[in-house]
């Protein structure tokens, strides 16, 4: 049968389109080194298999682990490229049997192939370190005052929503309440599925433009709030808990704040750490007792006093702190205008959100999925 001009010229440009498609994938799997992660899988699964595997059960864990970030990467290469393949022998079967009415069906099929390309190449962009580590994110309030505050406790609410919609455990380490609304500072933990990989994403100072609800003449505010985040430490870190002098850090203890049982506004169980070198505080009052809120203060700070020495981390860790840790202009990362627009700005991946009230309730997938796009064309280039 013959094939109109005009379908004619959709196969060709499906055909360019997939062309292009197969030249991505294929270097996708250069620089993942797909061939060498799929000799890995083998050998891991070799492992499982023996006899006594389980004897160590640490051991098995980090098998299992390495094993799982392995497949993460080349199962969902593999599957992309054979339907690339099979969508090539569809399109050349089209153009030989004439046949117009599969057109729709060829569309639809690249569509989906290049958002299976899309989510792959996110992972792309979470192939370090710690990017399957659980997180601790810290909010701290700045510029602004209560204003500050406020907009603080906003994020927490926005980082909790988007935690319980993409099914990622979290709980509150520690929270100080603003002296007149909001929160100073409060500190998340995070676990689950590539936490660190997705939340690096929310690391620097977030800027907030409004009508101000604490301003009787209603004037137009802008506050600014800094987010840390900070991989939860494998237990081969070059920083140990194990390794610290006490006489090099100041040991605070508080009462908490917040909810937390009959106890916690009346013994000094809080925990705040200061490391006297560099100025980094680790604090929690999450726990029943002193003994392990310090416990798990000294883990955080082990924590953030890595970011210190890794490469990976370091340019990333002065944009946030800019001059002394300053929190407000010339460091932010992300801009929240809701008067007299809302206009939601990522100012690394110039990815815009109008639909500022859907953000704030935690639809914030589309910034953390911009933002690693953009890490991954500047680590390029």
């Amino acid at each position: 049968m013959p094939i109109s001009s005009c379908w004619r010229c959709e196969l060709s440009e499906l055909s360019e389109a997939l062309v292009v498609l197969t030249d991505k994938v294929r270097e996708f799997s250069n620089v993942m080194d797909i061939d060498t992660k799929s000799a890995v899988i083998v050998n891991l699964e070799e492992k499982m298999a023996k006899s006594g595997f389980w004897d160590d059960q640490e051991s098995a864990q980090q098998v299992i682990g390495d094993l799982k970030v392995a497949k993460d990467v080349v199962v969902p290469y593999k599957e992309l490229l054979d339907s690339v393949v099979a969508c090539g022998e569809l399109l050349e079967l089209a153009e030989e049997d004439g046949d117009e009415a599969s057109q729709d069906e060829i569309r639809e099929e690249m569509k989906r192939l290049d958002q299976d390309y899309d989510r792959l190449e996110i992972r792309l962009a979470m192939s370090g370190p710690y990017d399957r580590s659980d997180v601790y994110l810290s909010i701290q309030a700045g510029a602004g005052g209560t204003e500050s505050c406020d907009w603080a406790a906003m994020l927490m609410r926005m980082y909790v929503n988007y935690c319980q919609k993409s099914g990622y455990k979290v709980d509150t380490v520690e929270i100080s309440s603003g002296e007149e609304a909001g929160i100073k500072s409060c500190t998340l933990a995070i676990s689950g599925d590539m936490a660190y990989g997705y939340f690096k994403s929310e690391m620097g100072t977030h800027r907030l433009v409004r009508m101000s609800p604490f301003n009787a003449q209603g004037k137009r505010q802008t506050s600014f709030v800094a987010v840390e985040v900070t991989p939860e430490l494998p237990d081969n870190a070059d920083v140990k808990v194990d390794d610290f002098d006490e006489r090099d850090f100041r040991i605070d203890t508080y009462r908490a704040s917040g909810a937390g049982g009959q106890h916690i506004n009346k013994t000094d169980s809080a925990v705040r750490l200061t490391h006297l070198a560099t100025g980094v505080v680790a604090s929690c009052q999450s726990e029943r007792s002193q003994s392990q809120n310090r416990t798990k203060a000294w883990k955080m700070m082990a924590a953030k006093l890595q970011q210190l020495q890794d490469a990976e981390r370091l340019e990333e860790l002065q944009a946030l702190q800019g001059e002394r840790g300053t929190i407000g202009w010339g460091h932010q990362i992300r801009s929240y205008v809701l008067q007299p627009t809302q206009l939601i700005t990522d100012l690394r991946s110039r990815l815009k959100e109008g639909n500022a009230s859907a953000v704030l309730d935690g639809d914030i997938q589309p910034f953390i999925d911009g933002y690693l796009r953009w890490r991954l064309q500047n680590s390029s280039s």
